[in-house]
């Protein structure tokens, strides 16, 4: 858990010192820096933010880096700097680290965006990434396949682009690239399989709280993005002439997605399923997005264990902060019904949270749940400890 945070630059954040708790809760107007706070605490958990691809924009203006500091209850400290040409400095305990996944492991930290979409309307990058962020935190073996893939993949759709003729040569590369591939491949699809397996219950006991009546109308699959039937590197080399004049490739674990069911019954014998998103209203997918990433927390927990974490080529063994929580103006999201469901389901996992609103109006709420929660109010960047 956050004991301590320090903000440099981000946004209208000039200088941020915070001694936080378990539960905090920031008011503030819209523009007032409240959503730069999560942003801040997502970004030295993701390496990213969830708001654009580029620091340049996130950097305040007229630096040329942000920072972004924390202290955990167990004393681990942990850093990113962040410069305007995307160039990344990041510490664990002090010491330079080269790969953000090792801060991502220790810290596993959530977003609870419902007015974001993106998870249920767009592609199936974010779907995926859902379903790939539990694997990471929850299949320690999981993350060495998905990179070893994403560089093979990197270099496959490398050649195709250069190419629509390939020599003998090149023809061998692809082949042992294919052949890396389906192994990598293999594994990805057994740990993914495991993890939604694992998830699905729990999503679904959050869609029975949270979208009571549509407990047997929507479901979950997961769809492993080529054909597990075949090994991955036969399916490629059937299709390297379409792949070719594509200039990317087509099908394989990047592809895979989660696909979110309504079944809509025609008669007592007919069913037809359709995506969840084409039938709800805009207020119940914002429903349907708390339950799918609310439901991921318990599984957090249940298999929450040391980690490996390679300081300085030492490899350490720390135990992974408890889960930290971000919502995002969930009043003026969510009905009351739907936020008392989500601080309950909160309020009986360890975990730390961080919540913005507009209003006091959620206190009452959170005092049910958080006897020890810290209020800060924010007002043009400046955040000042209300209790």
């Amino acid at each position: 858990m956050i004991k301590r945070l320090q903000i440099t630059n981000l946004r209208n954040l000039s200088q941020v010192n915070l001694s936080t708790s378990c539960c905090n809760i920031i008011i503030g107007n819209n523009g007032s820096g409240k959503t730069s706070l999560l942003e801040s605490i997502f970004l030295l958990s993701r390496g990213k933010s969830f708001r654009t691809h580029q620091p340049s924009r996130y950097i305040r203006h007229q630096n040329n880096f942000a920072t972004v500091f924390a202290v955990f209850d167990d004393e681990i400290r942990l850093a990113i700097q962040k410069q305007t040409d995307a160039t990344t400095q990041l510490r664990f305990n002090g010491d330079t680290v080269k790969t953000q996944s090792q801060l991502t492991r220790y810290m596993p930290t959530l977003l609870i965006d419902p007015s974001s979409m993106d998870v249920l309307e767009q592609g199936s990058a974010s779907r995926r990434q859902l379903l790939d962020w539990l694997a990471f935190h929850v299949k320690p073996n999981f993350y060495a396949q998905w990179l070893s893939y994403q560089r093979l993949l990197k270099q496959r759709n490398s050649l195709l682009k250069q190419t629509r003729i390939l020599t003998d040569l090149q023809k061998q590369q692809i082949a042992a690239w294919d052949a890396g591939l389906a192994a990598h491949a293999e594994l990805i699809h057994y740990y993914r399989q495991q993890v939604f397996d694992e998830w699905q219950p729990y999503f679904l006991k959050s869609i029975e709280k949270l979208l009571p009546h549509y407990t047997k109308k929507i479901s979950v699959s997961y769809q492993p993005g080529f054909d597990i039937t075949q090994s991955l590197d036969k399916i490629l080399e059937e299709r390297l002439l379409q792949d070719l004049q594509q200039g990317y490739t087509r099908v394989g674990s990047h592809r895979a997605d989660i696909h979110v069911h309504w079944q809509s019954d025609i008669d007592n014998k007919n069913k037809v399923k359709d995506q969840a998103a084409n039938v709800l209203s805009r207020g119940e997918k914002k429903l349907l997005i708390t339950a799918l990433r609310l439901s991921q927390l318990p599984l957090l927990q249940k298999d929450k264990s040391k980690s490996n974490i390679d300081v300085s080529h030492e490899t350490l063994d720390y135990e992974s902060s408890v889960p930290i929580v971000l919502l995002d103006d969930v009043t003026a999201e969510l009905d009351e019904k739907a936020i008392q469901v989500l601080l309950t389901t909160l309020g009986g996992l360890d975990c730390q949270v961080f919540l913005t609103s507009l209003t006091e109006d959620i206190l009452p709420l959170v005092k049910n749940y958080w006897q020890d929660y810290k209020l800060f109010h924010v007002k043009q960047g400046v955040i000042e400890k209300n209790n």
